[in-house]
């Protein structure tokens, strides 16, 4: 079965900061509407470092990540009807069964068919055995459950860095402006410049945004928010309180949308350098959140993306409904995106593949993870790629 015989090659966790690359047993097709997907590119996502931090519950030893990959088929279950051996696939990072309560309405993060460690949240491609216990495609193969339904084939005038990219990074920021709800003139606070957070301020415009402001500590992720997203920025280290900087910016009545794209960095450095050096609360306060609560007008919206570990300190929920705010959140459903992202991506008013500044070989992965939570080098968005 398939192009491969013995052992693959895939990133495994062997606890908090320590991944390298081993042998594994190849992905077998377990189940009839199962693929196996030869990985052609993979990605390093903000969220992945949660788990390579140690950040996420229940994330084992031995356990493969990555949900952001693309890859060719090489081999399909008896069952499976749209995919052939040989189709060059994107596959999103919500695995989901197409067909259940919370599917049939597109809630294809919300599946209730494929997680059944948890009822919050549904299945996600190496992340954690919260999500399901899906290895994920930071490997040479992977295992694609529910092939009829997760999977596309990539359009021949895609490229493969803007397919992977749409894997998660560029729906979930997409989503979180389309959360957002805004209308035009709206003025957009976007806090975190991570790819997602990027992707989300340049989408805000594409809705009818009037400013989009970005917030973040690294300057050269500013900088790239200036140049990719066209947005204003604002440095929090450079200001006494972020809240009153931008309360000012906008006639003191504040924004009319804030999105919240930290939790999807998840990297520990905004919220560290806040907690630790500034405000010394405890690790893991929602910072960027109550900022946003703080930060947005009375009636306004605040969107909230990415994954949020189990949170244990005080989110400003008193504020939020004092002031009449709409909070909207959730996983993004990748594939409910897809259609207008890729008219958006062939049109030229999204490249997502500008985000990209490392191509690292899969062998060298542990030094791509290294560079990514460290921030080292200019990185915005690493890509793994299994046999260069």
């Amino acid at each position: 079965m398939g192009g491969y015989g013995g052992a693959v090659k895939a990133m495994v966790y062997r606890g908090p900061y320590k991944i390298r690359v081993e042998d594994k047993d190849p992905p077998r097709i377990e189940h009839p509407n199962d693929a196996i997907v030869r990985v052609t590119l993979a990605a390093i996502c903000g969220s992945d470092l949660h788990l390579y931090h140690g950040m996420m519950p229940d994330t084992r030893v031995g356990t493969t990540f990555g949900h952001e990959f693309i890859g060719v088929v090489d081999a399909v279950g008896p069952s499976v009807e749209h995919l052939q051996p040989g189709d060059r696939v994107m596959v999103p990072f919500n695995i989901f069964c197409g067909s259940c309560y919370f599917c049939a309405r597109g809630l294809y993060s919300n599946c209730h068919n494929v997680n059944p460690n948890a009822t919050a949240v549904g299945g996600i491609y190496g992340y954690s055995h919260t999500c399901g216990g899906y290895d994920g495609g930071q490997a040479e193969f992977v295992r694609v459950p529910f092939a009829d339904v997760g999977p596309s084939v990539i359009p021949d005038w895609m490229s493969d860095e803007d397919a992977v990219l749409l894997t998660d990074a560029t729906a979930t920021g997409y989503f979180g402006a389309q959360l957002g709800d805004i209308t035009e003139g709206d003025v957009v606070v976007v806090f975190g410049a991570g790819p997602v957070g990027l992707i989300a301020a340049r989408s805000a415009w594409l809705m009818g945004a009037g400013r989009v402001i970005v917030v973040d500590h690294l300057e050269y992720r500013l900088a790239k928010a200036r140049e990719f997203a066209f947005a204003e920025t604002l440095n929090f280290t450079e200001v006494d309180d972020v809240v009153v900087h931008l309360k000012r910016a906008t006639d003191h009545l504040g924004a009319d949308v804030a999105i919240d794209c930290v939790g999807a960095e998840a990297d520990g450095n905004l919220v560290q350098h806040i907690t630790s050096a500034k405000l010394k609360l405890q690790g893991g306060s929602p910072v960027a959140l109550n900022w946003a609560i703080d930060a947005v007008r009375k009636g306004g919206t605040v969107s909230v993306m990415g994954a949020y570990g189990p949170m244990f300190s005080a989110v400003k929920f008193g504020d939020a409904m004092n002031k009449g705010l709409t909070l909207r959140m959730n996983q993004c459903p990748v594939k409910r995106q897809w259609p207008r992202l890729f008219d958006h991506v062939r049109n030229g008013y999204l490249t997502p593949s500008d985000l990209v500044t490392h191509r690292i070989p899969l062998e060298h992965i542990a030094e791509g993870y290294h560079i990514f939570s460290s921030k080292l080098d200019g990185c915005i968005k690493p890509l793994v790629v299994p046999n260069p």
